[in-house]
């Protein structure tokens, strides 16, 4: 099936502010198996999800995440991913425990939670790992924590069993040896920095490209190896990848 092969990256930002519980809705019940949301420490150490160093591209605030605290935040609206003047659209920043009680219900999907590294920066390896992971135990099953910090994944390894994905911008980091010692259940590689070219290998882990809306790329990735692509469209891009052709299983 198509959607056991498409990652909803940051919800259904094509249609929704990302990273917002509408958005991971809209995803959802567009058939999507797989979502991946980025989550940050609040100034009072609240988990919410959030992509961006700093406020202003999606709520046009100055500042970061952590100079708020969370009753601060409750003020600000994340913008769509479109211009439109449908204040409507302007979704509040959720925090992941909501997240998580909406992935109970579907018990099918994987959820891909990354640490961002300013948050990693700001309050330090132990103290992100120590909010996040907690917040996921009823979804434990369900969880990959992702990163590009490849001390935030040790320290996860460590702590629980959840899976782990490195991220990386480059195809040649791969092959990195401290990102090979941790033996990473998935990949996550942008995929501009791939090969035009030949089969993807991926030793050991799960491939997981971003970001791609090109319908015929994707197919064309997964015929070469990826095992995953991350879309902001995932609903046009199940319909449209369909109508191409089936990837392989």
């Amino acid at each position: 099936m198509i959607a056991d092969h498409l990652v909803a990256h940051r919800g259904y930002p094509a249609r929704l502010p990302e990273n917002t519980l509408p958005s991971i809705e809209a995803a959802l019940q567009a058939g999507a198996r797989y979502i991946e949301v980025d989550v940050q420490l609040s100034q009072d150490g609240e988990v919410i999800l959030f992509h961006d160093r700093d406020l202003q591209r999606l709520c046009g605030q100055a500042g970061a995440v952590h100079d708020y605290s969370w009753r601060e935040l409750q003020k600000f609206y994340v913008h769509p991913y479109t211009d439109t003047a449908d204040t409507s659209l302007y979704i509040p920043i959720p925090r992941l425990p909501e997240v998580v009680t909406l992935l109970q219900q579907h018990p099918e999907v994987t959820l891909f939670v990354e640490l961002k590294r300013i948050s990693l920066e700001q309050f330090g390896v132990d103290t992100v790992v120590q909010q996040v992971l907690p917040q996921l135990h009823p979804v434990a099953s369900q969880a990959v924590i992702i990163s590009y910090d490849l001390a935030a994944l040790q320290r996860v390894r460590q702590t629980c069993d959840y899976p782990i994905g490195v991220v990386i911008d480059v195809w040649s980091q791969r092959h990195q040896p401290d990102i090979r010692n941790l033996k990473p259940e998935y990949l996550f590689c942008e995929l501009e920095s791939l090969p035009l070219e030949g089969e993807l290998v991926c030793e050991g882990c799960k491939l997981v490209l971003f970001e791609c809306t090109d319908p015929q790329q994707a197919v064309s990735l997964l015929q070469r190896g990826a095992s995953l692509i991350e879309t902001f469209a995932i609903g046009e891009m199940m319909s449209a990848m369909t109508a191409i052709d089936a990837p392989p299983e």
